[in-house]
């Protein structure tokens, strides 16, 4: 029976002491994850200690299970605190030290490492070190998924899937054959090599699979997937993995089978977000706007909840799946948008959609939220969130929709208040689509521009709630305000002076050129009808005509245009104008717009069946 020296004796015991100590910090839930990261670096460490002992004496066939077994659990516990470089060195050093003792002359490890590994497997083979060499081995699999390196582990896929099966039958052989006097001279490892290699390998699937993923490759994703669905493997995993299947049936055009693995993710493991986030975009993409909106609801609740305890992966819970799925692919699948920015869609959609009474209580929320603590609004990975002026006017707006002027008039006072001060006096745009190719964006001139329209948006919305409240004297005041603003503005085209846009000018969507039409356009109009329901009638054609120049699609502007021409006595010309403005398809859809330059709700105020009559009871062919 093998008994070792004294001195080994004493490293064995040391080393099975660590380990204890490691697992019952481990499986103990009453410290912190700081406590944990500080008492796995001090674990770390003294293993590093131990085994520089250890790799001080002349390496011996009988004695290296020790030297491996301490070099397995050093590098396991570097790895779990990504410490790679630090986790490769040992590895190197202790392979290095097997060959001396098989009598190999010394290696470099080679850049081809999966050729190295296959030379030093062979070396071994039928030695009592095969065992050992294959749980460094492990650790090698490990450091390569960890590094993002599947070219590596596929290379060398056949020697990893059958490592598995071998751990597994010496796993087996040596269940019978434990006694208490073997378990003391038996160096403990942290983590059982037949558990990470299994482990490993749904690993190694999940990755795999989202790399295929990204790379179109959806059947050969699916068909991997759904085959490691089937091993062993924890809920968070199994989770993944489902989520992953879903992912596939998105870009196959299968809908409803994706949303069926989604659920199934979420039914394996609720934390498992990243399901219930990519639900949300297939009902957006299927129209299903209320299933949408109840699928936000519940992706927000969930992000609120205090973040949810990581379950033990049996023992491996020394290794998180954050630290070896974390691929561009991967995060690029699951990613998920902070609460705010959820919370913010979900405000948007309800007031988009006829459920106006939560979307104001979800803007109210979040921008409660943002005043009372210290929260990052803009997700660098969610494009066109609005900055902290835009979010206060799309509220502002939700508002007024509301009936609320006074609210939000309170809202807009916060954005002018902020703003004033640092209004240009002069401001020139230069037209992107005219823009050289290749030329830099001024991104000062984009900041002027964006204070100037949110101030004049602010005025604008004033303007609205004055108009709401049928005060229409302070709602010409602060449509003026607007206006005013608007005129500093100028619009430079490559080889042109900076001029104020001309009428009738078709601008791209979303340009800043745009948003000063469309201002201008709304700003007018509400100061036209204004003019109209105070008789200035020649005041208010100017101004209607004017709003139609810039906005040409303003229903609200065409009908009231029609109505001062009809007051005039201009009825022809009314008729003709009613007309025209009813025959556009469709109103400028608000989902591509702010809610803040939609039309104002100024058109209600007229009477569509009283203009139908008066062009009926007109005729075709009798005179003004």
């Amino acid at each position: 029976m093998y008994r070792p020296t004294s001195l080994l004796y004493k490293w064995i015991q040391e080393n099975n002491a660590l380990v204890q100590k490691l697992k019952r910090v481990e499986s103990s839930h009453s410290l912190s994850r700081d406590q944990n990261q500080n008492h796995l670096r001090w674990c770390s460490l003294e293993f590093d200690k131990l085994l520089s002992k250890v790799q001080g004496v002349p390496p011996l066939a009988d004695d290296t299970h020790l030297e491996l077994s301490v070099a397995y659990n050093t590098c396991l516990c570097f790895t779990a605190q990504s410490r790679f470089t630090d986790s490769v060195l040992i590895l190197s050093q202790s392979i290095q030290r097997v060959l001396q003792t098989t009598d190999e002359a010394p290696q470099s490890v080679a850049s081809d490492l999966p050729a190295f590994w296959k030379k030093v497997l062979k070396s071994v083979r039928n030695t009592t070190l095969n065992n050992f060499v294959l749980n460094l081995l492990c650790s090698q699999w490990l450091i390569w998924l960890a590094t993002c390196k599947l070219k590596a582990v596929q290379e060398f896929e056949e020697d990893l899937y059958s490592l598995t099966k071998t751990l597994c039958a010496g796993a087996e052989n040596d269940m019978g054959c434990k006694k208490v006097e073997k378990f003391l001279y038996t160096p403990l490892l942290v983590m059982e090599p037949r558990r990470l290699a299994e482990l490993l390998q749904i690993w190694t699937s999940v990755a795999q699979g989202a790399e295929r993923l990204a790379e179109g490759q959806n059947l050969e994703a699916l068909s991997g997937l759904q085959k490691a669905s089937s091993l062993p493997a924890p809920r968070i995993l199994l989770a993944y993995i489902h989520h992953l299947c879903g992912c596939c049936f998105v870009q196959m055009n299968c809908p409803q089978m994706a949303l069926q693995c989604y659920k199934k993710a979420l039914e394996t493991d609720y934390s498992c977000v990243c399901a219930l986030y990519q639900s949300v975009l297939i009902y957006r993409q299927l129209g299903n706007t209320q299933a949408e909106i109840q699928a936000l609801c519940l992706l927000y609740s969930t992000l609120m909840l205090p973040p949810p305890v990581v379950p033990p992966l049996a023992d491996a819970q020394l290794l998180s799946p954050s630290l070896l799925l974390h691929s561009q692919s991967f995060d690029t699948l699951h990613f998920v948008p902070s609460a705010l920015s959820v919370l913010h869609t979900l405000a948007l959609k309800c007031v988009l959609h006829n459920r106006l009474a939560e979307g104001v209580d979800h803007y109210l929320d979040l921008l409660a939220t943002l005043q009372s603590e210290d929260q990052q609004p803009i997700n660098s990975k969610v494009p066109d969130y609005p900055r902290l002026p835009e979010l206060y006017l799309e509220a502002g707006a939700a508002l007024l929709m509301a009936c609320r002027p006074a609210d939000c008039m309170a809202l807009c006072n916060e954005v002018i208040n902020t703003t004033l001060e640092l209004l240009p006096q002069r401001l020139v745009l230069e037209d992107p689509e005219k823009r050289s190719h290749g030329e830099d964006n001024d991104d000062n001139g984009e900041d002027k521009a964006a204070v100037l329209f949110w101030t004049g948006t602010a005025y604008l919305l004033q303007g609205h709630c004055y108009s709401q409240l049928k005060d229409w004297k302070q709602a010409v005041t602060h449509y003026t305000r607007c206006i005013n603003l608007l005129v500093k503005v100028c619009v430079k085209t490559k080889g042109s002076q900076p001029q104020v846009p001309g009428p009738g000018v078709v601008v791209k969507p979303g340009t800043h050129v745009c948003v000063l039409q469309r201002l201008k356009g709304l700003s007018l109009v509400g100061r036209g009808v204004s003019f109209t329901l105070t008789d200035h009638l020649q005041e208010a054609l100017r101004d209607l005509q004017l709003s139609l120049h810039a906005f040409p699609e303003c229903v609200v502007a065409g009908l009231w245009c029609g109505e001062v021409l009809w007051k005039l006595g201009r009825r022809r010309e009314a008729a003709a104008c009613w007309e025209k403005t009813w025959s556009y398809s469709t109103q400028s859809t608000v989902d591509d717009l702010p809610l803040y330059l939609q039309e104002p709700q100024l058109g209600s105020l007229l009477d569509s069946t009283e203009i139908r009559k008066r062009i009926q009871e007109l005729g075709p062919t009798r005179s003004t």
